[in-house]
């Protein structure tokens, strides 16, 4: 959120953070820490929405559509780059 209040501090860097949950992700990054692991392989990520978009890669869901040449994407950033690249 930009112009929004960043009231928690990362001890490490000094970034500011939104809420302790953004805090508590940023500072595994410092870490290393990987708390959420793929039941199927084992590959661990630091946060549950890392892990979401990993399984999409053993079950081959492709739940985002480009609504021109219907295309599917594991990620909205993907079929944002494909937009921008593929049709513009």
């Amino acid at each position: 959120l930009h112009g929004a209040e960043h009231p928690f501090s990362c001890a490490e860097c000094g970034r500011g953070l939104c809420d302790r949950a953004a805090l508590a992700m940023h500072r595994r990054g410092h870490t290393g820490e990987r708390p959420f692991a793929c039941g199927e392989c084992g590959k661990a990520f630091a946060g549950s929405a890392g892990l979401l978009v990993h399984q999409r890669s053993h079950s081959g869901e492709r739940p985002f559509a480009c609504s021109e040449c219907g295309q599917r994407f594991r990620q909205s950033a993907h079929l944002a780059q494909h937009r921008q690249g593929a049709h513009s």
